[in-house]
């Protein structure tokens, strides 16, 4: 489900008033705690924080036009969703947020390979996901998406 909106804050505005406020919350944990390099926009009708051109001219390999992607947040029909791509390109990025998540939720993990949905939004667990977030940084993430992704 892709926002027809083409700003953050109208992003922000279409989301419905329920999920609103964690949301946000989820949005400011990420922002305050990702490494510095990675630039917040509008990236797939979704808020991103991406590798911008002028650190990774390249930009992704599905459209170079695009800057990298690393996270992106969406509010979709039925869940909050975190798409983290350093869980998608890195196995042991993956196992640690696998064991780790059991110590801050007593939610089953719901994950696809890079999307981790939130069905509760009372037990998003916001201290993991500041943990997760400063695991890579914005180098780390070009090394691993060299090695792993763009072969």
């Amino acid at each position: 489900m892709h926002a027809s909106a083409t700003s953050i804050e109208a992003y922000l505005k279409e989301i419905p008033e329920e999920r609103q406020q964690v949301f946000i919350k989820l949005r400011e944990t990420i922002v305050a705690t990702i490494p510095k390099g990675f630039v917040e926009q509008m990236s797939y009708g979704t808020i991103g924080l991406v590798v911008p051109h002028d650190l990774y001219p390249k930009g992704y390999h599905c459209n170079t036009k695009l800057p990298l992607p690393f996270v992106n947040i969406a509010s979709q029909k039925n869940f909050i969703a975190l798409y983290h791509m350093g869980i998608y390109a890195n196995p042991e990025l993956l196992q640690w947020f696998i064991s780790e998540y059991p110590k801050y939720s007593n939610q089953k993990l719901d994950m696809g390979k890079s999307c981790i949905r939130f069905k509760k939004f009372d037990k998003i667990p916001f201290d993991l996901i500041a943990e997760l977030m400063q695991k890579m940084s914005v180098d780390e993430w070009i090394n691993c998406y060299e090695s792993q992704i763009k072969k």
